[in-house]
């Protein structure tokens, strides 16, 4: 019996074909083979189905997060892997939310999108939906997390982000080295894969939208800060601070960061460097913000910690300090085991 891939289309520039004016318009996915004649020699078979509602991914929300782990969830037993199709904007965002989803995940869902339509002749689409679905189908090394497929690269999904808006490897994982790679073979790192779920299959599908990202930058305002903090209903901030977790110390600065904790707020510490980890304690600038209590993101994405905080916040609503333990700590790979020293 054949192995069966399941393509997930969500929107985005990957589906985009040209009509007979030479406009691009989305086309059917059950047309895949049309577009991509390619499949048909494939050793699995592929079938296709797509949100009920094609979106920009700019638009993409928690809800579309729900949407797609459900489609995959009811078609779970009968595919071997997945491909979701999903537009570059977001699509860091959108794996790393499904990663927190899928707990106990035993198949590879893997997204991938382009930068150029499928129907524009250098397309970079072809390539990326071709190789995801056969690391999707993949029996020799079988990679059982959500990954992030984009020019020749295999990442994990929650360690991926974009970087660029018009080069064809718009996407990196400063902080972890990728899964595959994609030459004349497949290189694969299985060391670094997570273990596979023996465990029946869950998908957890809460997620608490109210939570605020507050970056800081040199000259930043007691009213900008107090403002983001004072947001009605406001339950997680990640604070985006500078080099390895530093933030100010004037005495404004830390009254605000200690009137959120004393009001419930739960705030995570996240560098701005692509590359590097936040060191609570490492110099003056950070001891403050570990003595209040703040929870240090290590080597974190910011697309994951969003996820990850909305998930936890969702999953756990009266369940704070079992929150900020969590948010301290790996649950599917995003971030290091340990403090970086």
């Amino acid at each position: 019996m054949k192995d069966r891939v399941l393509i997930v289309y969500t929107g985005g520039t990957i589906g985009m074909v040209q009509d007979e004016r030479g406009s691009l318009r989305p086309f059917p996915m059950e047309h895949i083979y049309d577009v991509l004649p390619e499949l048909r020699k494939c050793p699995y078979t592929v079938d296709t189905c797509q949100l009920e509602r094609i979106i920009d991914s700019s638009n993409m929300t928690p809800d579309f997060w729900v949407d797609i782990a459900e489609i995959i969830e009811k078609r779970y037993d009968d595919y071997d892997g997945f491909v979701v199709l999903h537009g570059t904007d977001t699509m860091a965002y959108t794996a790393s939310a499904l990663s927190f989803m899928f707990k106990n995940l035993s198949k590879p869902i893997i997204l991938t999108g382009s930068q150029l339509p499928m129907g524009v002749l250098r397309t970079d689409g072809r390539e990326n939906i071709i190789c995801a679905l056969e690391l999707a189908s993949c029996r020799e090394a079988f990679i059982p997390e959500v990954c992030l497929f984009f020019e020749n690269h295999l990442y994990r999904g929650n360690r991926s982000t974009k970087v660029s808006a018009e080069n064809f490897d718009a996407f990196m994982s400063f902080n972890f080295p990728s899964l595959a790679k994609a030459g004349i073979n497949f290189s694969f790192k299985p060391h670094l894969f997570l273990p596979k779920g023996t465990q029946p299959l869950e998908v957890r599908k809460r997620f608490d939208r109210n939570i605020a990202v507050l970056k800081l930058f040199p000259g930043i305002t007691p009213q900008v800060v107090r403002a983001i903090l004072g947001a009605e209903g406001l339950h997680g901030v990640i604070v985006e601070t500078f080099g390895s977790g530093n933030a100010p110390t004037e005495p404004w600065f830390i009254e605000a960061m200690e009137d959120a904790l004393k009001r419930g707020i739960i705030v995570m510490n996240v560098t701005q460097c692509k590359a590097g980890s936040v060191v609570m304690c490492q110099y003056e600038a950070s001891y403050e913000m570990s003595r209040m209590g703040i929870i240090g993101g290590r080597d974190i994405t910011l697309e994951a910690a969003v996820t990850k905080m909305m998930y936890l916040l969702g999953t756990y609503p009266d369940n704070p300090a079992h929150v900020r333990k969590c948010l301290g700590e790996s649950l599917r790979g995003e971030m290091a085991d340990t403090p970086c020293k």
